[in-house]
């Protein structure tokens, strides 16, 4: 029987980042895509309940369907995965609680970027608040890039890609590692070069896949 997983977007470009890497780190399986546009517009306190209601009938499908997994690909669904497991019997992971882990790992001044500020808000609270929790002291600087997530709903992704490249260059003079919560920024990232400060860029779309792939192997 094929295997299957699914995910959950709320950008239609992330549809074809996830896709694509899927097809790389995970070929064979199928992948079932659940995209809602709308969910972004809905992120007052008050729609909390009606946020989760829809990501819990999204991962009802998929898990209905054969996926083994769910994945939350929006960095906003980060503290929603216990909500939505509840719902179903397969695991559900969040690109955020994954970069959160990934960040954790790394030693030094950590650098959080991102196009979004309630991504790079939310990015960095949860960091401090694993590290609190683990008794860990850590040095995080977050940089929001000013007009680039419009500049993306625009579609102007060259506009997108030279804000967050230029936001690129002056944090990784400042900090030992960068975090990358939204997959996005991968287009802009696999073009960034700076002889001068190598210092490793650790993108959401690959991590997660990769931990989605490792999931589902241990499901055997």
């Amino acid at each position: 029987m094929k295997r299957s997983v699914g995910m959950i977007h709320v950008l239609p470009e992330n549809v074809m980042i996830f896709g694509r890497l899927a097809g790389e780190l995970v070929p064979g399986v199928e992948v079932q895509h659940f995209l809602d546009t709308s969910l972004p517009t809905m992120s007052a306190p008050a729609s909390r309940p009606e946020v989760i209601n829809r990501l819990q009938t999204y991962a009802s499908f998929a898990s209905r369907s054969g996926s083994e997994a769910v994945l939350l690909t929006c960095t906003a669904f980060g503290r929603l995965v216990e909500e939505v497991s509840s719902a179903v019997d397969c695991p559900v992971l969040s690109v955020l609680e994954i970069m959160v882990d990934e960040a954790l790992k790394q030693h030094g001044r950590i650098g959080i970027v991102g196009s979004h500020p309630c991504t790079v808000a939310g990015a960095e609270r949860l960091v401090r608040e694993r590290a609190t929790q683990e008794g860990r002291a850590l040095e995080v600087e977050a940089r929001h890039c000013p007009g680039a997530f419009d500049a993306m709903r625009n579609g102007d992704w060259e506009t997108h890609d030279r804000v967050v490249l230029e936001n690129l260059r002056e944090l990784v003079q400042r900090v030992d590692v960068v975090v990358a919560p939204q997959a996005s920024l991968e287009r802009a990232i696999v073009r960034f070069k700076d002889a001068r400060h190598r210092v490793p860029i650790l993108t959401s779309s690959r991590l997660s896949v990769a931990r989605l792939r490792d999931t589902v192997e241990r499901l055997d």
